[in-house]
């Protein structure tokens, strides 16, 4: 995006994004714009849709019920969608729109709840989880949605995983490996595809970790010789993932 537009809002819409077009923003956005941040006509706000990149719009009907924008020209190009999948054990409240939001800002493409014996959180609000995904889309200038999942438990994505997954590689978090560095680990990996699992705070149980080792597919890695919280461990293995085999190469 131009530096010129980062002072502008940005703000996710599901209309279509194309030349001459038009978009009626509902309740909450009209309340967001106009009521919240003040906009008058004339003004100009970031509109992105997961599809057609990111458009230069601005407000044309200010009226605080249903305002509507135009959309005058394209500032990015979409991105294309990450094939990374994340999972990880639910935690509690705010540190569990922490880790959907860091996994948004990471680039992940695919999100999903993993639930375990020790996992802080069952009752999962899917329209909350998606929210915030929105939200760090936004704030972070991300163009690509990531995908949420349903939550499923550890045993069924293992049993599933070859006929879901295919010939993708699951890294596992794994706080009982012995400490050391994961790159060798991870660089054998380079251009094949890659999942994320973080599991819950307390880690996972002897036979969650039994059977995670079992498999084929899964690859254990260290991150390193300090016990990291969940949320911490969550940014540390996307990151490693990303720096070393991912897209910030």
């Amino acid at each position: 995006m131009p530096r010129t537009h980062k002072s502008f809002p940005r703000l996710y819409v599901t209309h279509g994004l194309a030349p001459g077009g038009t978009v009626a923003l509902d309740k909450d956005q009209t309340n967001y714009l106009i009521n919240v941040l003040r906009l008058k006509a004339g003004d100009s706000v970031i509109l992105f849709n997961g599809r057609d990149g990111a458009w230069l719009a601005k407000v044309a009907d200010p009226h605080r019920k249903g305002a509507t924008l135009e959309l005058v020209v394209p500032t990015a190009h979409q991105s294309p969608p990450s094939d990374l999948w994340y999972g990880f054990a639910p935690l509690k409240s705010a540190r569990l729109d922490y880790v959907v939001q860091k996994a948004t800002e990471m680039g992940v493409g695919v999100i999903q709840p993993v639930l375990t014996r020790f996992t802080q959180v069952h009752r999962l609000k899917s329209d909350k989880l998606d929210a915030n995904v929105i939200e760090a889309a936004e704030q972070c200038e991300v163009l690509t949605i990531p995908v949420m999942a349903p939550e499923v438990a550890l045993t069924d994505l293992i049993a599933t995983w070859r006929e879901v997954h295919g010939l993708r590689r699951l890294i596992v978090a794994d706080e009982s490996a012995p400490s050391g560095s994961p790159v060798e680990q991870l660089e054998w990996l380079r251009g094949l595809p890659v999942g994320i699992l973080v599991g819950p705070e307390g880690g996972f149980s002897d036979d969650e970790r039994k059977l995670l080792l079992e498999q084929d597919f899964v690859v254990p890695i260290s991150l390193g010789p300090r016990i990291l919280r969940a949320d911490t461990a969550a940014v540390a293995a996307l990151a490693l993932v990303q720096a070393i085999i991912g897209d910030w190469r």
